[in-house]
């Protein structure tokens, strides 16, 4: 780095210095495309974005902890373009009213700018260059929206209600492809309908996703999977190509079978034909990892190595810690939006009543 270069970077905020890297993309193109500015005066486009990324990067867990943070630091928020920080009723509106296309095309903007510098270090080892991953966590409504309102259900039950959050995930770049946001009572296969994989690229998920319809649609185009087996699925062993006795402390496969499926189709509105019966060729790995866990996997690949089978779900744990982060980050807002939407709701019911 060159003298002024280590110059100008003097007295800058590290904070500044990230900012920095989101003006290197055209925002006001975006800003244009999507006319986000349009009914905002003193909140615009990009005073939202510096507001909620120093939300993110604070750790707040509230838009008024975040707008009093930034009024704390009003000394030093020309830094930041900023005259004034942005008031709680000012930035709640603009949270709630402006465009979410213009953050969708903003995000993947940036990702499209700076791909070359994202780790592909999570595929080390595997065939597969596309790999997706794809995981869901549950907000719940009565604990940590409207704590103390429901009813307490016995033996430690869980509280009814809320959202359910889904995200795939590019296991190379580390960086989510689609979130989608349901009501939690909504089973978690439906998610796979959402989703526009192109062929021979590599989903991994755990067994709440399991779906075979979605599976033979999927076998079609020639989209793979790896999931883990129910515990109650009922199948044929039509050809056992390997089998190894099980030893304790020692990871290795166990068994690699082909097997077959069955499973009722559904129509267009998702209702089952109970009268027809379809059959689904997969195949199942078992494994054994070094500290004796035994896992039964499902995948559509009958090319790849049993071994990489299991390597593709171990790849999926990442997904653990990389989606909780992403879930801290995304639950303040999901949980200020959703109390907004509620009182709105119950309020215009009460007025209209």
């Amino acid at each position: 780095m060159s003298k002024d270069t280590e110059i100008r970077f003097v007295g800058q905020p590290i904070f500044k210095q990230i900012i920095s890297l989101i003006d290197a993309v055209n925002i006001q193109s975006l800003i244009l495309k999507h006319n986000s500015d349009r009914y905002y005066k003193a909140f615009k486009s990009r005073m939202h974005i510096v507001t909620m990324l120093f939300g993110i990067l604070s750790r707040c867990d509230s838009m008024t902890e975040i707008c009093e943070g930034l009024r704390a630091l009003s000394g030093k928020l020309n830094h930041l373009g900023f005259e004034k920080a942005p008031a709680k009723s000012t930035a709640c509106d603009g949270l709630r009213n402006r465009s979410s296309g213009f953050f969708e095309d903003l995000y993947f903007s940036l990702i499209k700018k700076y791909q070359s510098f994202l780790s592909d270090s999570r595929t080390y080892g595997l065939t597969f260059k596309e790999v997706l991953l794809i995981d869901s966590t549950t907000i719940r409504l009565f604990s940590d929206i409207l704590k103390g309102v429901g009813r307490n259900p016995i033996a430690d039950g869980k509280k009814k209600g809320g959202l359910k959050v889904h995200m795939l995930i590019d296991a190379v770049q580390s960086v989510g492809r689609f979130i989608k946001i349901t009501q939690a009572k909504v089973h978690d296969q439906y998610f796979l309908k959402s989703l526009e994989l192109i062929s021979h690229s590599m989903v991994v998920f755990d067994r709440a996703y399991n779906y075979y319809q979605q599976f033979a649609l999927w076998t079609e185009k020639q989209v793979y999977f790896v999931t883990r087996m129910k515990k109650n699925a009922v199948f044929t062993v039509i050809e056992v190509k390997r089998t190894h006795y099980r030893k304790k402390g020692q990871a290795k496969v166990l068994s690699d079978e082909i097997i077959e499926l069955e499973y009722n189709p559904e129509d267009e509105t998702g209702k089952k034909n109970m009268k027809e019966t379809r059959k689904l060729r997969l195949r199942r790995v078992r494994y054994q990892d070094d500290q004796n866990r035994y896992y039964e996997f499902l995948t559509n690949n009958f090319e790849i190595e049993a071994e990489e089978v299991a390597f593709l779900y171990k790849k999926r744990w990442g997904i653990e810690l990389l989606f909780y982060g992403k879930q801290k980050i995304m639950q303040s807002d999901i949980i200020e939006y959703a109390h907004n939407q509620f009182i709105n709701h119950y309020t215009l019911q009460y007025r209209f009543a």
